[in-house]
């Protein structure tokens, strides 16, 4: 999974120090980040501005409890937008990365 960022080192700082995620390799075009396995590739792009919604979603299980995983990220800038939702299927809490691009906590229903 790859999206794209317009400022490599403001994206870097979201997803190294803002989500926690570990670095996994770091060029000037392409950074590699590792969360619990799922790969997720920061393809820098030039000249753009910040993107329209759309495109795929990066959907993240919290390693602990959402409310308190949520409030976390809140504390360090993160906007939820639409706070915390849920459904039959589970919860979500959408938010976006430094880019633009769309990332969401998911917890699935408890049995």
């Amino acid at each position: 999974m790859w999206v794209p960022v317009d400022d490599m080192d403001r994206a870097r700082a979201f997803y190294r120090d803002t989500l926690g995620l570990t670095e996994k390799k770091v060029t000037e075009d392409w950074s590699e980040f590792d969360s619990n396995g799922l790969m997720i590739g920061l393809n820098a792009r030039e000249g753009t501005a910040r993107h329209a919604d759309g495109g795929a979603v990066i959907t993240f299980q919290p390693d602990g409890d959402l409310d308190a995983e949520v409030a976390e990220l809140q504390g360090k800038g993160v906007e939820f937008t639409g706070g915390i939702s849920d459904h039959p299927w589970g919860r979500i809490a959408p938010f976006k990365d430094s880019e633009g691009n769309d990332l969401q906590f998911y917890v699935p229903p408890s049995s």
